[in-house]
C-alpha cells in the first residue's frame, strides 16, 4: 500500500491543476449550453463522468507505462479493431452515423479508444529501432498500416473527423521515431494530394466530385470553400462565427446559443458557447489552459526515462492538439465542419474517457521517469561498498 501511496505523491501537480481547470470549464460550458432546454441538467452527468473516469486515470498512472507499450499494446489494438467491426453490425444509428455500441445505459464510441491503442502499438514498433533511422519496408509500411486500417473503418461509419485524427498523428510519431526527410516529404505529399485533388475537382469537375463523395461531405466542402454560395448550407458556420463575434470582450447573455441557432452546442459546438457567453476573455482563458496542458505534456515527454515514454506522450499530445485546433478552427472558418469534440470540454462519455486515459498514461511516464536511474544508483552504491 505504501508503495502506491509513494507513487501517488509523484503525480504531476501542474498537469492535475490544469485538468481540474478544464473540468470546471467544461462543466460550466455544458450547463450554459443546455440551460432552459430539454437537456437542462446535462452538466450533472459531466460531473459524474469526471468523477468516475478519475479512477481508471489514476490506476493507469500507477501502472508502469511499459506495460501498455509492450506486448499488451497489440492485444488492446486487436480488441479495438474488433469493437470497430462490431459497430458495423450491431452499432446504433444516431443522426445517420453508426459509431456507438450500447453497453447498458452507456453509449461507447470504440474509435475514441482505438486512437490510444494505435499510439501504443506505434510506440512499440518505434522503440525497437532505438532511435535509428526508420526503414521504409520494415518500419514505415507496418506503422502506416496500423494507422490507416482503423482510419479506413472509421471513415465508413462515417466519421471523417476521427479518421483525420489518425492521419494527423502518424507524421508526428514518425518524425519522433527518426524518419528520413525524404520519406517524410513523400508522406506529406501523399497526404496533401487527396486534399488538393478534392479542391481541384470541386472547381474543375463538380459533378464528378459529387459522385465520389456523400452528400453531407460535399456540403461541408462547399460550405468551407464558398460559404456565401448557399446560406442554407452554411448557416451553422455563419451563426457560429456571428455568435463568437457577438461575445466581444466579456460575453453576453447568449442570443444564438439560447435560441437554438447553434446545433450540438453542448458537444461539438461547445466552443461557440464559450465564445458567445464568456467572450474574448473566456476564450483566451480556455486556450491558455490548453497551452499549459500541451506545454506540460511535452516537458514530461522530454524528461522520460526512455524513448517509448517520449513517443507515447508526444503521440498523445499530437492527438489532443489536433482535436483542439480542428474543433476551434471549424467554428471560426479555418477548417471545414467535422465531428471532432473539444477535449475535456465537449459533453460526451467516450471522448472524456479516452482523454482521461491519455492523461493517465502521461502521468505514468512522469511517475516512473526515475525508476531506471534509481536502479543504477542502487547498483553503484553496492559496487562502492
Amino acid at each position: 500500500m505504501m508503495y502506491y501511496i509513494r507513487k501517488l505523491k509523484k503525480l504531476d501537480k501542474p498537469t492535475l491543476l490544469v485538468l481540474l481547470g478544464l473540468m470546471i470549464f467544461g462543466t460550466i460550458a455544458v450547463h450554459e449550453a443546455t440551460s432552459g432546454t430539454n437537456l437542462d441538467g446535462l452538466y450533472k452527468y459531466s460531473i459524474v463522468f469526471f468523477a468516475l473516469f478519475l479512477i481508471p486515470m489514476l490506476l493507469i498512472a500507477l501502472l508502469d507505462y511499459s506495460i501498455f507499450t509492450g506486448a499488451a499494446s497489440y492485444i488492446l489494438y486487436g480488441i479495438g479493431l474488433a469493437l470497430l467491426l462490431l459497430v458495423m453490425f450491431t452499432g446504433e444509428n444516431i443522426n445517420g452515423a453508426v459509431r456507438w455500441i450500447r453497453i447498458g445505459s452507456f453509449q461507447l464510441q470504440p474509435s475514441e479508444l482505438v486512437k490510444i491503442a494505435t499510439v501504443l502499438v506505434t510506440c512499440n514498433l518505434l522503440q525497437k529501432r532505438s532511435g535509428h533511422k526508420l526503414r521504409f519496408i520494415q518500419d514505415l509500411l507496418p506503422i502506416g498500416a496500423v494507422f490507416f486500417i482503423p482510419a479506413f473503418i472509421v471513415m465508413n461509419q462515417p466519421d471523417l473527423g476521427t479518421a483525420l485524427v489518425f492521419v494527423a498523428v502518424l507524421p508526428v510519431m514518425l518524425w519522433m521515431g527518426n524518419i528520413r526527410v525524404l520519406h517524410m516529404l513523400l508522406l506529406l505529399v501523399s497526404m496533401a494530394l487527396p486534399v488538393g485533388g478534392v479542391i481541384w475537382l470541386y472547381f474543375a469537375n463538380y459533378d464528378f466530385l459529387a459522385e465520389l463523395l456523400k452528400p453531407h461531405q460535399l456540403s461541408r466542402i462547399e460550405t468551407f470553400l464558398e460559404p456565401g454560395l448557399d446560406p442554407d448550407k452554411s448557416w451553422h458556420v455563419t451563426n457560429a462565427m456571428n455568435a463568437i463575434g457577438s461575445g466581444q470582450m466579456s460575453g453576453n447573455s447568449g442570443f444564438y446559443v439560447d435560441r437554438g441557432y447553434i446545433p450540438y452546442a453542448y458537444s461539438d459546438s461547445i466552443y461557440v458557447v464559450i465564445g458567445e457567453k464568456f467572450g474574448f476573455i473566456g476564450s483566451s482563458l480556455l486556450l491558455l489552459l490548453f497551452y499549459l496542458l500541451i506545454f506540460r505534456m511535452l516537458y514530461i515527454a522530454r524528461e522520460s526515462r526512455d524513448l517509448a515514454g517520449s513517443y507515447l506522450v508526444v503521440g498523445l499530445t499530437g492527438m489532443l492538439l489536433f482535436q483542439v485546433f480542428v474543433n476551434i478552427g471549424m467554428h471560426i472558418g479555418l477548417m471545414p465542419l467535422t465531428g471532432i469534440s473539444l477535449p475535456f470540454i465537449s459533453y460526451g462519455g467516450s471522448s472524456l474517457l479516452a482523454n482521461m486515459l491519455c492523461i493517465g498514461l502521461v502521468l505514468s511516464v512522469h511517475i516512473h521517469k526515475d525508476e531506471i536511474k534509481e536502479d543504477v544508483d542502487i547498483v553503484s552504491d553496492t559496487d562502492g561498498g
